[in-house]
């Protein structure tokens, strides 16, 4: 009878530059893996590399993970059934948390492997634990609408929902459309409510600030192409 496969979801740095805020037991995980599935091989295997150096890369079977369409689900079912052990990556962050690698670990609980999920870097939780906001109770939405009429409705029902339930909204943008992002914030959403803006985090860089809406005007910071994560908390 094969073995039953183990499943390593193996968190990546925010930051290139800061490999001190991983742990190290994450290099114990990628000894044992045998196969592979990454958001991008490239950046995956340069990441590999920096974590051990003398790994030799072309050991191992690669895949990628795209939209885990169903050629990738069968591939990864596939090697599930030879029993091996298999690393899923994505470019930052935990795998499967508001980055790609669920599918296939929805696949791992179909055919009963174990599933490890490693402790690492999460903007979600980094912000919101530095924000100064409820952290019993809390909603991450992903990506607003990019058309403004839709941006706005949908910051006006988070604002809403917030105000109502006394819970965070957490939400982020791609990073060359931040500014825009936040010029919506202040023309939509009531002074009073508070936003957190965290910006590079666990990099030299790091910036976690928390003022209401009326206190930003007028002091936003340039956000340009740099990764940021929004906490929204209206009162």
């Amino acid at each position: 009878m094969t073995p039953k496969s183990s499943i390593y979801l193996i968190p990546t740095f925010l930051d290139e530059h800061s490999l001190q805020v991983l742990p190290a037991y994450l290099l114990d995980a990628v000894k044992e893996c045998e196969v592979f599935f990454t958001e991008n091989e490239r950046s995956a295997r340069r990441y590999l590399r920096m974590l051990w150096k003398e790994m030799v890369i072309d050991g191992y079977e690669w895949f990628a993970i795209h939209k885990a369409e169903e050629d990738v689900k069968n591939v990864f079912r596939q090697k599930l059934r030879e029993g091996k052990t298999i690393g899923i990556l994505s470019e930052a962050g935990c795998p499967g948390v508001a980055d790609p690698g669920q599918l296939l670990v929805a696949v791992a609980q179909e055919e009963g492997a174990i599933l490890k999920p490693l402790v690492g870097p999460n903007s979600i939780l980094l912000a919101l634990m530095g924000s100064g906001m409820n952290g019993q109770a809390f909603s991450f939405t992903g990506y607003l609408p990019i058309e403004p009429a839709q941006r706005m409705r949908a910051l006006k029902e988070l604002e809403n929902e917030s105000r109502q339930k006394n819970n965070t909204q957490i939400f982020i943008e791609t990073p060359y459309r931040n500014n825009q992002l936040l010029e919506t914030i202040l023309k939509t959403c009531r002074p009073s409510t508070y936003l957190c803006i965290a910006a590079n985090l666990t990099a030299p860089n790091q910036s976690i600030r928390t003022l209401t809406v009326g206190e930003w005007k007028g002091k936003l910071p340039d956000l340009h192409k740099q990764p940021a994560i929004f906490c929204l908390l209206g009162v």
